[in-house]
């Protein structure tokens, strides 16, 4: 039923092996918005690129909801693996996909209702580049289900072990979104709305093509006479941890927009900066952003299959591990950041290039902060304690937003204390989460 059961052998090389694909797999996701924003800058423009990259954000809040769902059902999926209870792996695998598909509707429903009040949410003040984010979001906006339907079955399957298949499917899907890209943007000249229609199409083959894959090799998933039947008790048991884990990402992502706004109302040069300085960001700690996911699926195993001892082995290794790649990328980042740029805009755009800069060298020199948090995230995620990582969440990105909206507001500091703010954000929530488990230790495991 699984390629890797997490909750033997070696402790650190069970982990990084599992996480591997998962990395790789993030790159490929990233590889969808990262082909969009370098076609669309290249062929299209600065206002382009600032349109698609706040749509970007925007984007990444809609997706969180869906990603929280599917990783607080894939806690639940994980540790009854750990526990050997198919009956109820089963159970929980038809709850969660009735409600997550809910859900889905009903978010899609919203998004398109709302698309004339987002403008004034996120401070668009230019015509030019209102209109071709509006023509973006229509198209992308048809990507939802799409995007539920890879994230529950990646879920699903690397819940139980799989981390492989879901990097096959989005490699195949990323290769596409390329192709696609150049042949809509450039060859048919169809602008932001290319772009956007080529995300789409990648997303739905990735997602159909996942689902279709587990179906014929998952039997617990396929609907049969006499397990048709979704019982309350599992939907309230996958609503407790998806709910949770959904408002954490939620939250999380509704802070960047927050921030993404407030970037909004500052020039056109400084929007073009922050849409290139996130799409790099997303990489530089997106490895550490992925081994927390593995690291979660590691604990809640072992959690369901009473392994307490190596879930504090486990702990100690990830640290240590996310640490010294997080010291080292933001090496690389500090003194890369100018040739970094340089791949999303054209090396003639200095305003640009020098404020992207110096957001990468505030935000590179401390994505050890970063990976710390996503290591809590997913920590108290499998611990049975989501409620854990919204409170981290939110007193991360409440201080990002506060801090952010306070001193850009000051002459002498402008958006640079939005830069600033990050950082600061994410070393309040870790002492808070680390002086947590301290005192909760023994409670807790």
């Amino acid at each position: 039923m699984m390629d890797t059961d997490l909750t033997q052998g070696s402790v650190m090389g069970s982990m990084l092996r599992f996480a591997l694909p998962m990395l790789l797999g993030n790159l490929l996701q990233q590889c969808y918005n990262v082909a969009d924003t370098l076609i669309v800058s290249w062929y299209l423009g600065p206002n382009a690129l600032a349109a698609v990259g706040s749509s970007f954000t925007l984007m990444t809040f809609l997706t969180s909801i869906l990603l929280g769902l599917c990783m607080g059902s894939g806690v639940v999926f994980s540790i009854r693996f750990g526990q050997r209870d198919e009956k109820g792996l089963r159970g929980s695998a038809q709850a969660s996909f009735v409600l997550i598909a809910v859900l889905t509707l009903i978010l899609n429903s919203i998004a398109f209702l709302c698309l004339d009040g987002i403008r004034l949410f996120l401070q668009v003040s230019d015509e030019a580049i209102w209109e071709m984010m509006q023509a973006y979001l229509v198209v992308i906006f048809c990507g939802i289900i799409g995007t539920f339907l890879y994230n529950y079955f990646a879920c699903y399957l690397r819940a139980i072990g799989d981390s492989a298949t879901p990097l096959i499917f989005l490699a195949i899907s990323a290769l596409l979104n390329i192709g696609l890209d150049l042949w809509f943007v450039v060859g048919l000249e169809r602008g932001v709305s290319g772009a956007a229609e080529a995300t789409v199409i990648s997303q739905y083959v990735s997602g159909i093509g996942l689902g279709a894959f587990a179906l014929i090799r998952c039997p617990q998933l396929r609907p049969h006479r006499g397990a048709m039947l979704v019982r309350w008790s599992k939907i309230r048991e996958i609503a407790n941890f998806s709910l949770l884990t959904c408002v954490q990402q939620s939250v999380m992502n509704l802070g960047i927009l927050m921030v993404q706004g407030l970037v909004n109302s500052f020039s056109p040069t400084v929007m073009a900066a922050f849409a290139a300085g996130v799409k790099i960001d997303s990489f530089a700690y997106m490895p550490v952003q992925e081994f927390g996911n593995a690291f979660s699926t590691f604990i809640a195993q072992n959690y369901g299959a009473q392994k307490r001892n190596r879930i504090r082995a486990g702990l100690k290794g990830a640290l240590l591990t996310s640490l010294a790649f997080s010291i080292a990328i933001s090496v690389l980042v500090w003194l890369f950041g100018s040739q970094l740029m340089q791949f999303f805009v054209d090396a003639g755009e200095a305003d640009i290039i020098r404020e992207g800069v110096r957001y990468l060298r505030i935000e590179g020199a401390f994505y050890c902060g970063i990976g710390c948090l996503f290591l809590l995230y997913g920590l108290y995620r499998a611990l049975g304690k989501p409620g854990m990582s919204v409170v981290l969440t939110v007193l991360s990105l409440g201080t990002r937003v506060v801090l952010a909206y306070i001193l850009s507001a000051i002459p002498a500091v402008g958006v640079v204390g939005i830069w600033w703010s990050v950082p600061i954000g994410w070393f309040l929530a870790d002492a808070v989460g680390i002086l947590y488990y301290i005192f909760r230790k023994k409670t807790l495991l």
